[in-house]
């Protein structure tokens, strides 16, 4: 894996089996779910059983999903995970102000003994109004991203180019405050493999890095979605290459303009290459 995720596979935390099976699946990220994905008289029994899991370390990084820190588990999801040192990160659904990310970041802290990652989930019109605010609200806070399914009924969306705003103000905010570009929300049709390679292209046009996903047979149509081809490999091994023996901003032989942005974008595309 690259210091730029591709894949967050999501798995219930009611199911042991099926987060085993996750945790093999080649995804970048594991995200055990105990909020959409486990039923309210299940969330205890998923509680108490990804703590167990997390006793221990992964063999790749596991990040939980709480549920909603205005509703009535999420305080006992934290109390019982964020000690845990099999954690590598925590996702906060329906984040709306940057005052909530503050106090799980201190909250987790103080539980972890250090420095917990978290990544807010910005999934109504006023979150999204608010991207930037949340994106910078803390130190800890290393990513943003879009819950599409919640954001779309809130914003009465019918058609999907009519969230392309949103994931674009979710797409600056992250890069205005210094955080990594966002991952995509999921493809709710798990047999839809065109459909979903189509929407990741799509994403990537629009800025994301990756996506989450709610089945294994997912992960590679994203992944083959978001590493750069050949041409684009070349042209950031040029880019890289001239930025080594100039210093500024200058241009290439076949007119492109070159400065730090762009430097940066050419070593990053790099990073990626170097997963095929």
């Amino acid at each position: 894996m690259t210091d730029f995720p591709l894949t967050w596979l999501y798995a219930p935390g009611d199911r042991p089996a099926v987060v085993a099976k996750a945790l093999v699946s080649g995804a970048d990220v594991v995200v055990v779910d105990l909020e959409d994905a486990v039923a309210p008289g299940r969330k205890a029994y998923a509680r108490a059983a990804t703590a167990e899991l997390l006793r221990d370390p992964q063999p790749v990084p596991v990040h939980v999903r709480v549920n909603a820190l205005c509703g009535p588990w999420a305080e006992a999801d934290l109390a019982a995970v964020a000690p845990a040192p099999g954690l590598s990160g925590l996702r906060l659904p329906k984040v709306s102000s940057a005052s909530e990310v503050v106090r799980v970041a201190r909250r987790a802290l103080s539980a972890h003994g250090g420095v917990l990652p978290l990544y807010a989930l910005l999934e109504s019109a006023l979150a999204v109004e608010r991207a930037h605010a949340v994106a910078a609200a803390h130190p800890a806070l290393r990513g943003i991203a879009i819950g599409e399914t919640d954001l779309r009924a809130d914003l009465g969306v019918r058609d999907d180019a009519g969230l392309d705003w949103s994931r674009s103000r979710v797409v600056v905010a992250a890069r205005a405050a210094g955080l990594a570009p966002p991952a995509q929300s999921v493809h709710p049709d798990i047999r839809d493999l065109e459909g979903l390679a189509a929407s990741c292209a799509h994403g990537r046009a629009l800025g994301f890095l990756g996506r989450a996903a709610i089945h294994p047979r997912q992960l590679p149509v994203i992944e083959r979605a978001y590493l750069p081809g050949e041409e684009e490999i070349e042209q950031a091994e040029a880019i890289v290459k001239a930025a080594a023996t100039e210093q500024g901003a200058q241009a290439l032989p076949d007119g492109r303009f070159v400065d730090a942005a762009v430097v940066a974008a050419a070593q990053r595309t790099l990073s990626l290459a170097r997963r095929r």
